[in-house]
């Protein structure tokens, strides 16, 4: 299926790259003329595996990026303080309904513009438009704040168990692209 080999607009790596100029300031693999899915498969079998997080949140849909990167610490739920779980709920709230402003004022309230554990940088990617953080001015999209809660939380992960799970978020995040995508091309017709 030809809406398949373009992955949410994207046909290679490097067009993300050239849409997304901050993603070569997050990771050091450079872009090739691969298909996204690709050329993730194959950062994650490459030597720094954790570039193919990097890569899957700036490729995501920023809300979509924002819930893998929740998807992905819930599985680590364990491992967080009890004030990472209330700001994941906060998330999942928003990502429930990013436009009801009592979820976005929680978030607002809840988010601190210098975050220091793992949910509070999938917090402040949720938050990432809010004015009152100007996060935006920063010339990093919210993508860089979902890379960033995701890798803190593999980090807490012992390091013999930490490729599998990093496989286990890449999967999800590609099999959450597949879903974007195909949503895209059916809302396209």
């Amino acid at each position: 299926m030809a809406a398949m080999a373009n992955e949410l607009g994207y046909r290679t790596a490097r067009d993300l790259f050239l849409a997304c100029p901050a993603i070569a300031r997050d990771m050091k693999s450079p872009a090739v003329a691969q298909p996204p899915l690709e050329f993730c498969r194959a950062l994650l079998a490459g030597r720094v595996p954790e570039e193919a997080v990097t890569f899957c949140a700036y490729l995501l849909p920023e809300r979509a990026a924002v819930w893998w990167g929740h998807e992905c610490l819930s599985h680590l739920a364990e491992l967080l303080a009890e004030r990472d779980l209330e700001l994941l709920a906060l998330v999942s709230d928003w990502v429930g309904e990013p436009g009801n402003p009592r979820h976005r004022a929680a978030l607002g309230s809840a988010v601190d513009p210098s975050p220091a554990t793992p949910a509070a940088w999938i917090a402040l990617s949720a938050a990432w438009r809010d004015p009152a953080f100007d996060m935006l001015s920063t010339g990093f999209p919210a993508a860089h704040a979902v890379n960033a809660g995701i890798l803190a939380g593999l980090a807490r992960i012992s390091t013999a168990d930490r490729f599998a799970v990093l496989s286990a978020f890449v999967e999800m995040g590609i099999q959450m692209v597949e879903m974007e995508a195909q949503r895209q091309s059916v809302d396209a017709y």
